[in-house]
């Protein structure tokens, strides 16, 4: 009995002290790597294309054709989520590629003490996708608006607690990208502009991921972000072109009519492979 007892205590120390020592696993230092996976544009099913006939800087009129207070909406057709098919609304809209593969690398520095980990880290990514949203108008035409995230910063810090080889953490912080919008119209008796235009828009994201030591100075690891990055307006002057003053554009200002997208963030959903050399 008094063996058997013996026995067990030492198999439970030997577990206890291999727990312990897998426990004080270091994570303190400088690192540098790299992140691969999917990204997402969270599209909003909602959207439409609002307008400001008045040019007073309130987008919140109807286009109407005839007589500018009382006549029919020039765009009873609709809006739809994507790129426009054809110049009518029967002909719907394609989906938008708003998904993709994301490239990336980071470097950063975690301090530990005990089992809890924290830290700062920079990254750069590419992410691809992007997102559309189309309106129609009687006469018929289409009007589409395209947003896309060419590339994507981050500095975030990180919490994590370390459970013998592996790292568990939550993450949050400051993101900026640079959006590039285009509209593009199958009317060509107005005039448009600007047909293009680049910012740098703001925001912020959030996550969580595990890492794993694979080497002593090497971890992998999977992790989720989630972007929102506020994205300034693509103001659009639709102008009078060689359209008469009839035209729906014109009826309440001879100099036009300015149309945006009612949307004014981008969502991201990043799902990634990490790896890391640790110094």
């Amino acid at each position: 009995m008094k063996t058997r007892t013996y026995l067990a205590l030492t198999v439970a120390a030997a577990v206890l002290g291999g727990a312990g020592a897998a426990s004080a696993q270091d994570w303190q230092g400088f690192y540098a790597g790299g992140f691969a996976g999917y990204s997402k544009i969270q599209g909003q099913d909602d959207e439409r294309v609002l307008f400001d006939t008045n040019l007073d800087g309130n987008f919140d009129d109807t286009v109407r054709a005839m007589n500018a207070t009382t006549g029919p909406d020039a765009f009873s057709p609709g809006f739809c989520d994507g790129s426009p098919n054809a110049n009518n609304a029967g002909a719907g809209c394609s989906d938008d590629k708003d998904d993709g593969g994301e490239l990336g690398g980071r470097v950063g520095y975690d301090f530990q003490a005990g089992n809890f980990v924290i830290g700062a880290l920079a990254e750069f990514g590419r992410p691809e996708g992007e997102d559309s949203v189309s309106a129609f108008s009687t006469t018929p035409a289409n009007y589409s608006f395209e947003q896309q995230l060419d590339y994507l910063a981050a500095a975030r810090v990180r919490l994590g607690y370390a459970v013998g080889r592996f790292l568990p953490y939550v993450t949050g912080g400051y993101a900026s990208g640079n959006v590039s919008s285009t509209f593009s119209s199958s009317n060509t008796a107005n005039s448009f502009d600007p047909m293009k235009r680049d910012d740098t828009a703001e925001g912020f994201q959030v996550g969580g991921g595990i890492e794993t030591k694979v080497a002593s100075n090497i971890s992998v690891g999977l992790e989720y972000i989630y972007t929102d990055l506020d994205v300034d307006a693509h103001i659009v002057r639709t102008g009078p072109g060689t359209a008469p003053a009839t035209n729906p554009f014109l009826l309440r200002n001879p100099l036009g009519t300015d149309q945006r997208r009612s949307g004014d963030s981008l969502e991201l959903h990043s799902f990634r492979l990490t790896a890391a050399l640790r110094f």
